[in-house]
């Protein structure tokens, strides 16, 4: 049994019953440090942004089957870990520190700090995505992030979401390129020029 109860639990019982915006609201506490842990295993910032989001859509995915063994953040971490690992296998390279996925999370607010300290600007870099993001999303319309949002996160085309929103799909279409559009404006300052980003 745990020693103390799971902070998220509220969240977390709501994702699981569907709620998105339960979820959502777990994205944004813990995308930060989610991206954080993925600057340890990848150097540039475009592909820290990619494989922070690829792992929230695999918690989004695997959600219903988390069982509560342990805390949500302790879950997270290990999903992030392990996708981070099985990244790096797959591109043939070494991580740029060595973390164990069978440990508990680390302190999300900075530890391992050895990690940290020997790359400042990755950490500054990571933090300033997640935030850039963040803030974009917000400013889109409601529209425009359901769209978006259905298309990246849940993978439906775009017929699906035509009928799941009763919108026609060229409104899909068009909402999903301009969700795009804008939120690769907002990441310039912090990336520079668009380069195929997933978002």
């Amino acid at each position: 049994m745990r020693d103390s109860p799971d902070p998220d639990q509220a969240l977390l019982d709501l994702a699981r019953d569907g709620e998105r915006r339960a979820f959502e609201a777990l994205v944004v506490k813990y995308q930060r440090r989610v991206a954080r842990v993925v600057s340890r295993y990848v150097r540039s910032a475009p592909e820290i942004e990619e494989v922070t989001q690829e792992i929230f859509v695999r918690a989004y995915r695997g959600i219903a089957a988390f069982k509560g063994d342990s805390k949500f953040s302790t879950w997270l971490y290990r999903i992030s870990v392990n996708f981070c690992l099985n990244h790096i296998e797959r591109e043939k390279r070494s991580p740029i520190v060595d973390l164990d996925p069978s440990d508990e999370e680390p302190d999300w607010n900075g530890a391992p700090q050895a990690a940290n300290d020997e790359d400042p600007e990755r950490r500054l870099i990571a933090k300033q995505i997640a935030a850039t993001v963040e803030a974009a999303l917000a400013e889109l319309s409601t529209g425009g992030r359901e769209a978006l949002l259905l298309f990246e996160d849940e993978g439906l085309s775009y017929q699906e979401i035509a009928d799941r929103t009763g919108v026609p799909i060229g409104t899909v279409r068009a909402r999903i390129f301009r969700a795009r559009e804008f939120i690769a404006q907002r990441l310039e300052p912090v990336l520079g020029p668009s380069r195929n980003r997933r978002w």
